[in-house]
């Protein structure tokens, strides 16, 4: 059957995640179109292609012990010199994500792994790009701001053509994920040029 390469993330909702890929992709990085804007959970992680069932069993366990919580996203912080990365900082939820990322990547589970770097809950803004679209990247979202209650999160794989695409939708407790709705008090919030 081979292997495939999964991911497991938490989906910005919108209005939110189209204005930060589209602003991604406005910075030069090109991968931003193939990779739907998220909080990492589990990154990018080969397994056998007939492991799948027993990945979604696990995360199905993860997801019904969770419980929703507000996630919020506030400024810009880099990795670099680490790594070529901007991000937006998530200021509220981080706690949570790291509980839930500890639980997916649990060694009883099937997709027990060791991080090559520790678990820092992020939404990549800019990413391998030329310092001068980095620094742009940090500072024209500086004063990004957003918030939402997130109530699960999902499974993705990558395609041979580099695009992340979502397996299934997770929720905590067992509930049906509806996606949020955008209202006046939850949109993203750039400062003026």
């Amino acid at each position: 059957m081979g292997t495939v390469t999964i991911g497991v993330s938490i989906a910005v909702p919108e209005p939110h995640g189209s204005l930060l890929q589209e602003r991604r992709a406005g910075f030069g990085d090109a991968a931003a179109h193939g990779i739907p804007t998220h909080v990492t959970l589990l990154p990018p992680t080969e397994v056998d292609r007939a492991e799948l069932p027993a990945v979604e069993a696990h995360l199905t366990e993860v997801a019904a012990a969770g419980r929703p919580f507000t996630m919020r996203l506030s400024g810009t912080d880099t990795f670099r010199p680490l790594s070529p990365v901007v991000y937006l900082r998530v200021v509220e939820g981080a706690e949570a994500c790291s509980r839930l990322q500890e639980r997916v990547r649990d060694a009883s589970g099937p997709v027990a792994r060791e991080l090559q770097f520790p678990y820092h809950p992020h939404v990549t803004v800019a990413h391998g790009i030329d310092d001068a679209a980095m620094d742009r990247a940090f500072e024209e979202l500086a004063g990004y701001e957003a918030e939402w209650p997130c109530t699960g999160f999902a499974l993705h794989e990558q395609g041979a053509d580099g695009v992340w695409r979502k397996l299934r939708e997770f929720s905590f407790g067992g509930r049906t994920v509806v996606p949020p709705q955008a209202t006046p008090v939850d949109r993203g919030t750039l400062p003026a040029r």
